[in-house]
């Protein structure tokens, strides 16, 4: 059973950092694209970051140059390191696969940024 577990989450000040890690059983690491989700309070859930098979990467305009998504295959796990964290990064992030699968979705670990 393919499964995501997401980990790292947090209460940080704003300016802090968090680095996320999500990790994967299974194929579905190997051969997929990735991304990192997130949802707040309220809102629907949005696309922050993915990485490609072969490493390509892309951000969502609003975390550019503060987030940084990556991948370790010996390890089977894929990162979010978040920097100057602002308040409005408040949310609920999760892991799956890019684009996502309604099968894959975890249970999220919460990043709160509050001073």
């Amino acid at each position: 059973q393919v499964q995501l577990v997401e980990s790292g989450g947090g209460l940080v000040q704003p300016g802090g950092s968090l680095r996320l890690s999500c990790a994967a059983s299974g194929t579905i690491f190997v051969f997929s694209a990735m991304g990192w989700y997130r949802q707040a309070p309220g809102k629907q859930r949005e696309l922050v970051a993915t990485i490609s098979s072969v490493g390509t990467t892309n951000y969502a305009d609003s975390v550019k140059g503060r987030f940084t998504i990556s991948r370790d295959y010996a390890r089977n796990t894929v990162y979010l390191q978040m920097n100057s964290l602002k308040p409005e990064d408040t949310a609920v992030y999760y892991c799956n696969k890019d684009p996502s699968s309604p099968a894959y979705w975890g249970q999220g670990t919460q990043v709160t940024v509050s001073s």
